[in-house]
C-alpha cells in the first residue's frame, strides 16, 4: 500500500526525490495534457521547473499550440511515468500564468543557446527548413551578442494548481496501489481515497 500523508506534496516530494536518484534520462519530463478550441485533447512533453504548495511549473511560447490551448481553457493535466520505479502520478486542475518576474528568473538561468533558441523559435508553426530555423538563430544571436538576453513578450511559464492528483504504483498481477488525494478548489482540504486497480 502507499503510505497515505495528510498532504499530497510531501508524498510528491518523496516520490520525486527517488526519481531524481533513479531514472536514466529526466525525472522532471511529464506529459502535459490540453484542450483545443473544439474540444480535442492534445498531449505533448513538458518539464516541470518548480513544485510547491502554489503549484507545479512549466515554461513554454504562448504562441504555441499548448499555449494558446493554455490561455483559452486554463485547464490541464500531467502524468509523470517513472518506469524505473514502476510508479506514475497524475494530476488535474486549473492552470494559470506565472509571473513575469517568475518567468524572468527562470529565464535568466538558462544556457544562452536555449535563451536565443525562445527568440528564433516559431514554436508549433510550419517550418520550411533546417536553415531557415538555423538563419533566424544566427540572427538572433547577432542581435544579442553582448550582454542579457531578454526574455521574449511571447515567452513565460504556467502553474497547474492541482485539484486532484493520483498515486499509481506497479503490483503484482496487475493489482496496482493507486491512492487518491482530491479537493474542490485550490484553497480547500484534501480528501483521499484508495481506489481499485
Amino acid at each position: 500500500m502507499i503510505p497515505e500523508k495528510s498532504d499530497p506534496l510531501e508524498l510528491f516530494a518523496a516520490w520525486y526525490a527517488e526519481a531524481e536518484k533513479s531514472e536514466p534520462n529526466d525525472p522532471t519530463a511529464l506529459s502535459l495534457a490540453t484542450v483545443g478550441p473544439d474540444g480535442t485533447p492534445a498531449v505533448r512533453m513538458v518539464l516541470l521547473k518548480g513544485f510547491d504548495a502554489s503549484g507545479f511549473v512549466f515554461y513554454t511560447n504562448h504562441e504555441s499550440r499548448k499555449g494558446e490551448h493554455l490561455l483559452a481553457h486554463p485547464k490541464a493535466a500531467m502524468l509523470f511515468h517513472w518506469k524505473s520505479l514502476r510508479r506514475q502520478i497524475r494530476l488535474e486542475g486549473p492552470v494559470a500564468p506565472t509571473t513575469a518576474e517568475e518567468a524572468d528568473a527562470y529565464f535568466g538561468s538558462r544556457d544562452r543557446g536555449s535563451q536565443i533558441g525562445a527568440w528564433a523559435s516559431d514554436q508549433s508553426r510550419p517550418l520550411e527548413s533546417r536553415f531557415a530555423l538555423e538563419k533566424r538563430v544566427a540572427e538572433y544571436a547577432a542581435r544579442h551578442v553582448i550582454g542579457k538576453v531578454p526574455r521574449p513578450p511571447h515567452w513565460s511559464g504556467f502553474r497547474l494548481k492541482p485539484l486532484l492528483i493520483e498515486f499509481w504504483q506497479d503490483g503484482a498481477f496487475r493489482l496496482h496501489d493507486r491512492l487518491e488525494y482530491r479537493r474542490p478548489s485550490p484553497d480547500a482540504p484534501w480528501t483521499t481515497r484508495t481506489l481499485y486497480p
